[in-house]
């Protein structure tokens, strides 16, 4: 990469490690807030709801406006919103402990609005670097993100640990510096010029090409598929596996975080035939979310949690390299409209899982089949939650082998 702009991209990296922070502070707090405020788990899940489809928001109004904002500025403003968020997030328990669900959510929108900006924006900024492996650039950044879920897990992990899950807002606004460190490194960074459709109407007959729908399809279940196990493998090893949080932490979501980060970092290097690991991605990952969810094991469930995140690793950025290259003219509108796309997935398989659980746990039949097992209705419910998450991956099989199909028409 151009040696010139090394510190747009390391701001680049540190803006995608913001975004593994605001995507998965929440879900490693879900019983922490549970506890402390009795919040249900519905209410839990849409947090995740309100975070991606304010990012969804953001996807659509670039896919068609994106020509009326100032793309270098907007992406310089990106981590300022993560930051401000993020404090109005954590001090808001202090001001109104009486309405702590209303302040988590404002900050959770303001940041997701960043989030959301982050997704349009960085990726094709690194697309616009000259390189002589743009995709393997593009796999590094999402990579970036990967591992920065791995450092957001053991960090907040042993400082919930050691210092108790009561002071979870210092933990929160600790990890403000990061986003911080992005505004500065922006800040004395030079943006290369991105293109974007000249109008409306532009963006519009984009929408007529059946390629983009297809790939748009494939981020949407691709983003279920690997935000679904991520956000809900600590609360589910802790309550479903009966593992102590602590372990459901480090060997459930930083195990998936790690494997996550090691698909990625492996496509970056030494990748290729992009379409064919996206196809073997979903069909791993579907049998993942089977054996995770009807499995009495917890070793077994651990290793199963954690192997999904490798099976998903490449669905996000695989999808957005498959569109990138077969829509050569799209610039920040097809990186808008997948994004778009991967959001809508990261916020409706999450919500589904907490929705069915919370249903599942409360119906008669499952309660008193859950006797049988020796388990607790919300055991048995939020093993049917996890359960119907892999009917995203079964989708996506039938889809990428769409996408195979088509590669030799391209």
């Amino acid at each position: 990469m151009n040696s010139k702009y090394t510190t747009l991209k390391y701001a680049c990296y540190t803006t995608n490690i913001t975004m593994s922070v605001v995507t998965n502070l929440s879900p490693l707090l879900f019983l922490t807030f549970r506890s402390l405020y009795g919040i249900s788990y519905s209410l839990l899940g849409l947090l995740v709801l309100v975070n991606f489809f304010t990012q969804l928001i953001i996807d659509l109004v670039f896919s068609f406006f994106s020509h009326k904002f100032n793309i270098s500025q907007t992406v310089k403003i990106t981590p300022v919103l993560a930051a401000i968020g993020m404090v109005i997030y954590a001090i808001w328990p202090y001001i109104l402990p009486n309405h702590t669900y209303t302040g988590i959510m404002i900050g959770t929108i303001i940041f997701s609005v960043s989030c959301g900006l982050a997704e349009v924006l960085i990726s094709p900024v690194i697309a616009a670097i000259p390189s002589d492996n743009t995709d393997g650039e593009l796999s590094k950044l999402h990579s970036i993100y990967a591992w920065g879920v791995v450092g957001v897990v053991l960090v907040s992990t042993v400082f919930l640990f050691v210092f108790g899950s009561e002071k979870w807002q210092i933990l929160a606004l600790g990890f403000t510096l990061i986003p911080l460190l992005s505004s500065f490194l922006f800040s004395i960074s030079k943006i290369p010029a991105l293109g974007t459709p000249e109008k409306v109407s532009g963006a519009l007959d984009m929408l007529k090409n059946k390629t983009v729908w297809l790939c748009v399809i494939a981020i949407f279940l691709g983003g279920a598929s690997e935000c679904t196990m991520s956000l809900w493998s600590s609360s589910y090893l802790e309550q479903a596996m009966s593992i102590p949080k602590i372990w459901g932490d480090l060997l459930g979501m930083a195990f998936f975080g790690i494997m996550l980060g090691l698909g990625r970092s492996l496509y970056a290097k030494f990748g290729e035939n992009i379409e064919r690991i996206l196809l073997l991605g979903v069909i791993g990952a579907t049998i993942c979310y089977f054996v995770t969810a009807v499995t009495m094991n917890p070793v077994i469930g651990l290793i199963t949690c954690g192997l999904t995140g490798l099976c998903a690793s490449m669905l996000w950025p695989g999808s957005l390299i498959v569109a990138s290259n077969r829509v050569t003219t799209g610039g920040v509108f097809i990186f808008a409209m997948m994004a778009a796309g991967g959001d809508l997935g990261a916020s409706v398989g999450p919500q589904l899982v907490g929705s069915v659980t919370d249903i599942a746990m409360r119906l008669e039949p499952i309660i008193a089949f859950s006797k049988t097992m020796g388990l607790t209705s919300e055991q048995l419910g939020m093993k049917i939650g996890l359960l119907t998450g892999m009917f995203f991956p079964l989708f996506g099989i039938f889809v990428f082998v769409k996408i195979l199909k088509t590669r030799s028409k391209d």
